[in-house]
């Protein structure tokens, strides 16, 4: 390499000198360029400010957050000084001495350590004119890089010109600022690096993609410098080096609420139009997530064995509807851990049973305590016979409103649909929140048993209306940048009656009524006042416990993304489990009471003919309370009779089952009965298994002198015993 000459010097003086009297002006302020540093992730905070999770926006390029200098390692300031610039606290941007070696290495022809300080090498991060190319800097660039460092130097602090090097220094690949990466090769912090990992940081800076061993050597060089009276182990740090050159540890997104956060960040670019921010404040609790992320991970894992992988759970706020916890997915355990379970489409199974009863109590068509046959029903339909069950197929004859809600017998909301119609209770849905994909017409009766599809979210929040006296607003999930929205400013619509919101809720909270179905000492049970409700869908697909205490509303589903049904898992051993400690959690020093009676509500005490349930005291609308419900005595001795199979039904024999392992059960009420077929005497007793023959059969119950009680008609098709066929010829 040639020396320069004397008159390349002269004209770089020219040039310095007019740099230095246009150039002040473009140097930026520290808190001009930390505050213009965006970093390639957004963290997600919850409404404490804690840290939630870290979303990946910028795929071009790996920057973490901006880090202090005082939360930067010792060891790391230490080595990049000495490895960079050794009289960085000496000079006043450029380092002459530095610059005098490195012209006497160029008139001899021999390599030397450049003279580029850090804060030169900073004014070229700084500004893109001075920005070092491939092929290097031009002359112009060298120059102009030296009048920016002296004027950094005047205008900044050795601190804040340290710091914000250590934040957009290129290190490796897509690696730039210690932030991203500390935590991609090392896995931890900035302020958590020791000297050997401070040494392989410092090293890269001067070739950021040299191969390990180069690095390693420029390494324990850097370790020597900063040890002088230690002796470093070069082959250990080259294994080491190589390790952490490879390792990825920073992950494109981590945290403990993934799907909440990814969403919330989408809308915030598409908010400001293309520019992620650096922070966003969230609703949540981080403490409340991770203890529901924590306790429904150990669930599934229980229920492993039936088949239960995925789940999903979210607490809102009754006031205001802020989301406080938001568990999309069981994470690790899951096979399909991307899909949000908070927003996907699930069948609710009996958990709409509650907007049913309150539509029907608003409307005036029931009370909580008027008599429900629950019994086998036949309903006829454009598409045929409905002919709904019970979840463990008996039948409890005769029961009030308030049982029925409470022990979620299928039979009596359905009759309760028939009486509201499935249009005008999809319309009830949709006003609470629930958005149908199609008309009641489309689902027809099976709309009682929950067979159309909602998201965990907006039915958690349907609840929350209830729990807010029929009054809806929506959710939010993101905190303005001011205070807090109080809840008298939010905007609500009345989705029901507050009277029959509340009724509903009384129901929901009953222990006593829930008794038939879940028995007495009950996982739904709390020692604190709660409303909930249980689903499960068809095939056990779908399990959900959704309930409400008198501050917050809590929603759990458990199932398979996949939509494969579970084995075994009942209301109380799927979701409920996970629901119950949740409102455990939040109520553990926090109390929650019964709601106050709205006005236009009575309670009176009331009584049931024939002893079919205890006396009570009930809650009325206005104008509706009657003290004594009975039925006629037809139906109330309706006891000798047939209750399964249904008359008119139609059973088809699976041709990939042994006939004589397939059986129709019979089921009836009442003593002393015995069972006909077809005229020939069959068996004894209130339940029979037959196995079935194709053709059409006449079942009759008589009673013990033979008399015929009540019969029922039913076919039965699929292939029977095979007879010869004559050969063809």
């Amino acid at each position: 390499m040639r020396p320069l000459s004397p008159s390349i010097f002269r004209l770089a003086l020219a040039m310095l000198a007019v740099s230095c009297a246009t150039s002040a002006s473009a140097i930026l302020r520290f808190e001009d360029v930390r505050a213009a540093y965006r970093p390639s992730d957004t963290l997600v905070l919850d409404r404490q400010g804690d840290n939630l999770q870290r979303v990946r926006t910028d795929a071009s390029v790996r920057r973490g957050q901006w880090i202090a200098l005082a939360d930067i390692s010792p060891a790391l300031r230490t080595a990049m000084v000495l490895s960079e610039d050794r009289r960085f606290y000496e000079h006043s941007g450029v380092d002459w001495r530095a610059v005098s070696a490195a012209a006497w290495g160029n008139l001899w022809n021999t390599r030397t350590r450049g003279a580029s300080t850090i804060t030169m090498q900073l004014a070229g991060l700084l500004d893109d004119d001075l920005r070092r190319s491939s092929q290097g800097r031009s002359l112009t660039q060298k120059l102009g890089q030296t009048v920016a460092a002296s004027q950094l130097e005047r205008q900044w602090r050795k601190d804040q010109i340290l710091e914000a090097y250590l934040n957009t220094v290129p290190f490796r690949g897509e690696l730039v600022g210690i932030d991203a990466l500390s935590r991609t090769l090392f896995g931890k912090a900035p302020h958590g690096l020791d000297a050997r990992e401070a040494a392989v940081a410092a090293s890269l800076v001067r070739a950021p993609n040299a191969r390990a061993a180069l690095v390693a050597q420029r390494a324990c060089d850097v370790l020597r410098a900063m040890e002088p009276t230690r002796t470093p182990d070069c082959e250990a740090l080259d294994m080491f080096t190589s390790a952490a050159l490879q390792r990825r540890a920073f992950d494109p997104t981590e945290g403990i609420a993934p799907h909440l956060s990814q969403r919330i960040v989408r809308e915030s670019i598409q908010g400001a139009h293309g520019d992620a921010p650096a922070t966003v404040r969230s609703t949540l609790r981080a403490p409340l997530q991770r203890f529901a992320l924590e306790t429904l991970q150990r669930h599934l894992r229980e229920l492993r064995g039936r088949h239960v992988e995925d789940g999903a759970l979210v607490v809102l706020d009754n006031a205001n509807g802020d989301v406080l916890a938001w568990v999309g997915s069981s994470g690790p355990l899951s096979r399909a851990a991307e899909v949000d379970g908070v927003l996907a489409l699930r069948q609710p199974g009996s958990t709409l049973k509650p907007w049913l009863y309150a539509q029907a109590l608003a409307e005036r068509r029931i009370t909580a305590a008027s008599l429900i046959d629950d019994s086998s029903a036949q309903i006829n339909t454009a598409s045929g016979l409905y002919i709904p069950q019970n979840y463990d197929h008996q039948f409890k004859g005769m029961v009030s409103a308030r049982t029925a809600l409470a022990a979620s017998l299928n039979v009596p909301a359905v009759r309760t649909l028939v009486m509201v119609s499935p249009e005008s209770f999809a319309r009830q849905l949709r006003s609470a929140g629930l958005p149908l994909r199609e008309g009641g017409g489309y689902y027809g009766y099976s709309l009682a048993l929950g067979s159309a599809e909602v998201s965990l979210l907006n039915l958690t929040n349907a609840y929350r209306t209830l729990a807010n006296a029929g009054r809806y607003s929506p959710t939010r999930a993101v905190l303005p940048a001011s205070l807090p929205t109080p809840a008298a400013s939010l905007t609500f619509t009345q989705a029901i009656d507050p009277r029959a919101a509340f009724i509903a809720g009384n129901i929901l909270s009953d222990a006593n009524a829930r008794t038939r179905t879940f028995g007495i000492d009950s996982v739904l049970g709390t020692r604190f006042w709660t409303a909930v409700k249980t689903g499960t869908s068809k095939d056990m697909r779908d399990n959900w416990a959704v309930g409400w205490s008198q501050r917050y509303t809590v929603g759990v589903w458990v199932g398979n993304a996949s939509g494969a049904p579970m084995w075994d898992v009942s209301g109380t051993t799927g979701a409920a489990p996970v629901w119950a400690e949740v409102m455990g959690f939040l109520h553990a020093r926090e109390p929650s009471r019964a709601p106050t009676p709205p006005p236009g509500v009575v309670q009176v005490p009331v009584r049931f003919g024939n002893d079919l349930e205890a006396p009570r005291s009930e809650w009325f609308i206005a104008g509706t309370e009657q003290r004594v419900f009975a039925t006629d005595a037809a139906a109330a001795d309706a006891g000798n009779r047939i209750t399964s199979p249904a008359d008119g039904s139609i059973i088809a024999i699976d041709p990939d089952i042994p006939p004589n392992r397939q059986r129709v059960r019979f089921e009836a009420q009442g003593q002393g009965l015995q069972w006909r077929i077809d005229g020939k005497a069959f068996a004894r007793g209130n339940q029979a298994q037959w196995m079935p023959w194709p053709g059409r059969h006449v079942i009759e119950l008589a009673d013990a002198r033979g008399e015929v009680l009540d019969s029922v008609r039913i076919e039965v098709r699929g292939a029977g015993v095979l007879t010869p066929v004559a050969r063809r010829p």
